[in-house]
């Protein structure tokens, strides 16, 4: 079932989603930690047929429109875009409430070459990549289960993707050779259970719930329920994602955003900016571009994928931000996250030709994108008793003109105090290839 509500909602004191938000929108908060406001209530069934409405608040509206796709891969899919006069953004319910692409609006007097603006208007700028999948892809193409163990890939193609729940990194295979765990796990291909739309007029913001299941009977039984917030005169979006351990015993889990960015804020020259306390290559391949490991180069035919770990440093309230920006520094892409629960970040540079997929990811994650059995030897891997809960959020943030960019930099390098320690050559815990090798 799916639905929308016009309903209260509670805020902390810095204006962002408070940690007590209740679930439900029918019992809005009366907790001390924010301010709860209530509007008259709608539930709404929304039906299979296409629509569009819009919700009006003091300073503008949000537009929003459900569709289903009627061509290629993506034949039947479902598609819910939200659209406001500063930030446009389509998600993907079929996909694990993925998040396709994205377009900003600029503040600046940029030309539009300069910005990379979208063509088919030049008003917007887009923030996703053209991967060669030409999605989005329905899941039901995506052979999640094909021997190799990377049959995800048939699939990848949006700005965020959650990789997770049971497993987030690289495939892993049992002693007969079949596929264990896929690579990037199943969560991505998973439609929503339930979604629901709650609109907050009076206080500007609109919020997107899909919940969405990831279970094998007697195994495991694990819940994602993902709050994507937006706000009326800004193009940044949040996302307050709660993963629930659904069984009476224990069980793990794991979880990984892979933020990706292609063309305009990617180019030759473009810089990943991010405070760290330490950073290491994953192989020997991403070793051998350490000393360059935060500059991107033009598309390159043939490049072989270079990703990096890190351990971010973070202010005293658990946040933390990593950004990618264009060379000349007037576009950008700052990725917030809380360390608290997300206490790595991973950079995946793939700077290969465009036609193969040119693209960078900004990766915050419960750990590092090994085999599962890698990390959990190595106390990476999120253990929850039955019925417990785990809260992961982060902020997605176009930086459109030089001054925004710059004001995340500075905010970066605030962080920073203290240089970050670069290893040479992948690190024994993080990486099994230094273990390998060793």
């Amino acid at each position: 079932m799916i639905a929308w509500q016009l309903v209260g909602s509670t805020l902390n004191e810095n204006g962002l989603l408070a940690d007590n938000q209740p679930s439900s929108a029918s019992s809005p908060s009366s907790s001390g930690h924010g301010t709860t406001q209530t509007s008259k209530l709608h539930n709404i069934p929304i039906s299979q047929e296409p629509w569009s409405t819009e919700v009006a608040t003091r300073d503008g509206a949000f537009r929003i429109r459900w569709e289903a796709s009627n061509n290629g891969k993506a034949l039947g899919m479902k598609c819910l875009t939200i659209e406001t006069d500063s930030l446009r953004t389509m998600i993907l319910p079929s996909r694990g409430m993925g998040i396709w692409k994205s377009w900003a609006k600029s503040c600046e007097g940029n030309g539009n070459q300069a910005l990379g603006r979208d063509s088919t208007d030049n008003n917007w700028v887009e923030f996703g990549w053209s991967s060669p999948v030409q999605g989005p892809v329905h899941p039901s193409l995506v052979p999640i289960g094909d021997p190799s163990g990377i049959g995800w890939l048939e699939g990848f193609d949006e700005l965020l993707v959650r990789c997770g729940l049971l497993s987030n990194g690289a495939p892993e295979f049992d002693a007969s050779g079949k596929v264990a765990y896929p690579v990037h796990g199943r969560i991505a291909n998973l439609p929503v259970d339930s979604m629901r739309i709650e609109a907050h007029p009076e206080l500007g913001y609109l919020d997107v719930i899909g919940v969405v299941s990831e279970s094998r009977f007697l195994v495991y039984s694990l819940t994602l329920e993902s709050r994507i917030r937006f706000h009326i005169g800004s193009s940044a979006m949040e996302i307050h994602d709660t993963v629930t351990n659904l069984r009476s015993t224990p069980g793990s889990m794991q979880l990984l955003y892979h933020i990706n960015l292609g063309q305009p804020v990617l180019q030759s020259g473009s810089k990943i900016v991010a405070p760290l306390n330490r950073l290491a290559p994953r192989d020997p391949r991403a070793a051998e571009g350490i000393g360059q490991w935060d500059r991107c180069n033009g598309p390159q035919s043939g490049y072989s994928e270079q990703v990096y770990f890190g351990d971010p440093v973070c202010s005293s309230d658990h946040w933390t931000q990593a950004m990618l920006c264009n060379h000349d520094e007037t576009l950008g892409y700052a990725v917030h996250f809380d360390k608290s629960t997300l206490p790595v970040v991973n950079f995946w540079k793939n700077t290969a030709s465009v036609e193969d997929g040119y693209v960078v990811g900004i990766e915050p994650a419960t750990g590092f994108p090994n085999n599962r059995s890698f990390e959990e030897r190595n106390n990476r891997v999120v253990q929850l008793q039955g019925g417990e809960s785990r809260t992961f959020r982060l902020k997605l943030d176009p930086r459109i003109g030089a001054q925004a960019v710059l004001e995340s930099k500075q905010a970066i390098e605030q962080l920073q105090n203290k240089p970050c320690c670069v290893e040479n050559l992948p690190v024994a815990g993080w990486s099994p290839s230094a273990e390998s090798n060793a």
